[in-house]
C-alpha cells in the first residue's frame, strides 16, 4: 500500500535543481521547475546514472553519464542512449512540507 512521505521543505531545493532521495530501497530525484515539485527515479535505465546529478533544461534533465534525457514532469525518455523511461512518483505540497507518495 502507497503512502504519502515527507521528503523536504519548499526551502530545500532551488528552482531548476534536484536533490536525491533515499526511501527505503528507493532511490528518487525530487526536481523543481518553476515552483513545482515532481518525483522520479534516480537510476538512468540506460547505465545507472544519477539522474538527481543531472544538468536541468527547462522541463528536461539530461543524464551526467551519457547524455540520455527525460522530462522531468512525465519521465518519458526524450534523448539516447537511454531507451526506456523512468518511474515518475505522485508529489504534493502541504504548506511548505513536500510529500513523495511511495
Amino acid at each position: 500500500m502507497s503512502k504519502f512521505v515527507k521528503v523536504a521543505t519548499k526551502s530545500e531545493i532551488a528552482d531548476q535543481s534536484a536533490k536525491l532521495l533515499e526511501i527505503g530501497d528507493k532511490r528518487i530525484a525530487l526536481f523543481n521547475v518553476g515552483g513545482r515539485f515532481y518525483a522520479l527515479d534516480d537510476t538512468c535505465p540506460h547505465a545507472d546514472g544519477p539522474l538527481s546529478e543531472g544538468s536541468i533544461e527547462g522541463e528536461e534533465v539530461e543524464c551526467p553519464w551519457h547524455g540520455s534525457r527525460f522530462n522531468i514532469k512525465t519521465g518519458e525518455v526524450t534523448a539516447p542512449p537511454a531507451v526506456e523511461s523512468v518511474a515518475r512518483y505522485n508529489v504534493r505540497v502541504t504548506g511548505d512540507d513536500i510529500e513523495v507518495e511511495v
